[in-house]
């Protein structure tokens, strides 16, 4: 009976850790975002390249102008003025620019709702999907991305990140040759090192907006902390008065 229980629990382990290897394999190679959600001026930075360059394909159905405007210290106006480019209201959903119909005809398919997409990949998949695409000619867009092969998308940054064109490795067994590397054959408005802050403050962004209570929670933790310490100095002083007879 132990050795048929302990037999099915190596199997199980066994199971997992391939599963989590195939994940990882799924996922590429990503680099380290760096994002920190106590980073106000990054999460306002993220906020308008977000709304600038992405919400014209991508809403964010689960996050109101408000929420973002009380969380990340904006008010109604600059919220109204710098980042609704709808004509929505202060309470209204984020809502994507373009209409559904015509997104899907110029791309062959609706852009996704993006809430939860740091809380579905992460905030490190989506630092290293915006620094991944290059020119591609065979593709209708004209763009691909390593981390995402094939991805509908063209690069809604190039005009900050510049052209990266491919640098090929050997080709593998299949005959294909992968992407080891990119080069710039037109700089864009930004420096590399700008452009990783640019990609860091929208994946801060595209973090919160996955869960903005967080924000919240984080602040409220350390009140939750000093609270219990406080609590904990007075039991020990009720602890040592209780037992001041006794002794």
């Amino acid at each position: 009976m132990t050795k048929n229980f302990l037999s099915r629990m190596a199997v199980v382990a066994a199971g997992l850790l391939l599963s989590f290897s195939a994940l990882a394999n799924e996922g590429g190679n990503t680099q380290q975002s760096g994002t920190d959600l106590d980073d106000r001026a990054s999460l306002q930075r993220g906020a308008a390249l977000y709304m600038n360059y992405c919400s014209g394909c991508h809403s964010l159905k689960y996050v109101r102008y408000a929420r973002i405007g009380e969380d990340l210290g904006l008010s109604e106006d600059q919220v109204m003025h710098n980042l609704n480019f709808t004509g929505g209201k202060i309470g209204d959903h984020v809502l994507a620019a373009m209409p559904a119909d015509t997104a899907k005809a110029a791309f062959g398919k609706a852009p996704p709702d993006l809430s939860v997409i740091a809380r579905v990949r992460g905030p490190d998949w989506i630092y290293t999907y915006l620094k991944s695409f290059y020119l591609d000619e065979s593709r209708p867009v004209g763009w691909n991305n390593t981390l995402f092969p094939n991805a509908s998308m063209p690069n809604p940054l190039w005009e900050l990140q510049g052209m990266q064109q491919p640098k090929y490795g050997p080709k593998d067994a299949s005959g294909e040759a992968p992407v080891e590397g990119f080069t710039i054959s037109q700089p864009g408005s930004q420096t590399p090192q700008q452009f990783d802050q640019t990609a860091r403050d929208i994946a801060a962004f595209l973090e919160y907006a996955g869960e903005p209570a967080a924000l919240k929670r984080q602040s409220v933790g350390i009140w939750v902390i000093l609270f219990l310490a406080f609590f904990a100095f007075i039991a020990m002083l009720l602890k040592n008065e209780f037992w001041r007879d006794v002794h």
